[in-house]
């Protein structure tokens, strides 16, 4: 479905990605792990068109997006959770949700099925809420634009233990629908409970790819890229 081939992406004159590839399948829930400063969220703006690679290519269903403009790219069926959440705090809950919405497949009763918070602040200020709710929100949003792949950069950032089982349990119910996911993380444990293939990057390049099960069980790729024990 997605296809990252050699990329390098820079900012100015500095070099953050070096040829990194990457794949993610259809139907697949695909994970990127690394430090912080690995070059994890420019993959994300790379690949959404924010920072456009000046080398490789990026193609999705058989289709070069790499020089396409981010609005185009969006369109065309990828759909992005943004570090952050990047609600828009003056409006209301229902009106953040709807700013982009398709009527094929999602619906706003659908969101609310499956963040029943949203319901209850429909009518609330974005910005009012908590942190773990503006992530549903922002989650909901992304939905509600019926892309075909969803992108996540970060989503249980700031959050608390339950909300972050709140978002993960969401996504493997998400994942079940056979929905595409591209989901970049700090937190490791959340990400092999949702990914079918992992893949590690460190400085800009990715330096590994397999299971959840061959993650888990290299320690030297944990402990060296990861900071896990």
């Amino acid at each position: 479905m997605l296809d990252v081939e050699a990329i390098h992406t820079y900012y100015g004159e500095s070099h953050v990605l070096h040829g990194v590839s990457l794949r993610v399948d259809p139907g697949e829930a695909v994970a990127l792990l690394g430090r912080n400063g690995a070059g994890k969220t420019t993959l994300i703006r790379s690949i959404m068109g924010f920072t456009p690679p000046r080398d490789g290519r990026i193609v999705l269903e058989g289709e070069a997006i790499h020089r396409w403009p981010a609005h185009r790219i969006a369109r065309r069926g990828l759909a992005l959770v943004p570090q952050g959440r990047r609600i828009f705090a003056p409006l209301t809950v229902r009106e953040n949700l709807l700013l982009g919405a398709r009527t094929d497949g999602w619906t706003l009763e659908r969101v609310f099925e499956l963040f029943p918070r949203l319901r209850e602040r429909a009518a609330q200020a974005g910005g009012t809420l908590s942190g773990g709710e503006q992530q549903m929100l922002a989650l909901g949003r992304a939905l509600l634009t019926n892309g075909r792949m969803l992108l996540l950069d970060e989503p249980s950032e700031g959050l608390a233990p339950l909300i972050v089982r709140e978002i993960g349990r969401t996504l493997v119910r998400l994942k079940a629908e056979r929905l595409s996911i591209l989901l970049v993380e700090q937190n490791y444990h959340l990400a092999l409970q949702i990914a079918n293939r992992v893949y590690v990057m460190s400085k800009g390049q990715i330096v590994y790819e397999g299971t959840p099960a061959a993650l888990e069980a290299n320690e030297e790729v944990k402990r060296h890229y990861l900071g896990v024990a």
